[in-house]
């Protein structure tokens, strides 16, 4: 890559506990929040100040949307969660931007991620489409590389 180019978002991968997710069509809506701590606090000098500092971190969530195809990983994870089984659902999922080359040069870990939402295709005898399928997954922590 080129000095000051950046990185195509048509280039990307994700894993499932090390197993790659195939199919992936869209990853949206990643978002992570930090709590902010206001505090009231006087000067030296008698003014009030308002002071602000990070606090805890939140979990967060984002959004897989891929092609529904005859590979299992995915679709296993998510029955997991579907039948109240959220403790083995617990997986790290990663997230990889990629070169024109094809290496990885961004990864984002989303540890113990697991589905809070599924939404399955829509059919219609009208239309010629892929199936689609869209997974919201909730993570408790996230490392960006």
């Amino acid at each position: 890559m080129a000095t000051g180019d950046t990185l195509a978002t048509h280039r990307f991968g994700v894993q499932l506990g090390g197993v790659t997710v195939e199919s992936v069509k869209e990853i949206s809506g990643l978002v992570v929040e930090q709590d902010v701590v206001e505090t009231m606090q006087v000067s030296a000098q008698g003014k009030p100040m308002n002071k602000k500092q990070p606090g805890a971190h939140k979990g967060g969530e984002v959004t897989i949307t891929r092609g529904m195809d005859p590979s299992n990983a995915f679709s296993d994870w998510i029955k997991k969660t579907l039948n109240g089984d959220v403790d083995s659902a617990r997986q790290n999922l990663t997230i990889e931007i990629m070169d024109p080359d094809g290496k990885t040069v961004r990864r984002m870990q989303l540890f113990d991620a697991w589905v809070s939402k599924w939404e399955g295709p829509s059919l219609s005898a009208s239309q010629s489409a892929g199936a689609e399928e869209k997974a919201t997954v909730t993570f408790e922590r996230i490392e960006i590389e």
